[in-house]
């Protein structure tokens, strides 16, 4: 199951861009809602046993100041 949540501010801090995905940890099988309340794998039939994969996205970059490297 991949669930990606986009970048917003909250009270004047931003939280950015996440990506999670829910895998079955023997098979590595993408798993839907349905398939979790189930508690049992679709793939390889297995009691779930679950990992979680998560992207983070750099959505803002601190301002600079100074001179740059070369």
């Amino acid at each position: 199951m991949l669930s990606v949540n986009e970048a917003r501010e909250v009270d004047g801090v931003v939280e950015p861009k996440f990506e999670e995905q829910v895998v079955c940890r023997n098979c590595g099988y993408d798993l839907d809602e349905s398939e979790i309340a189930a508690d049992t794998c679709a793939d390889c039939g297995a009691t779930l046993n679950l990992a979680k994969h998560v992207k983070i996205y750099a959505t803002t970059l601190p301002g600079s100041k100074g001179d740059t490297l070369v």
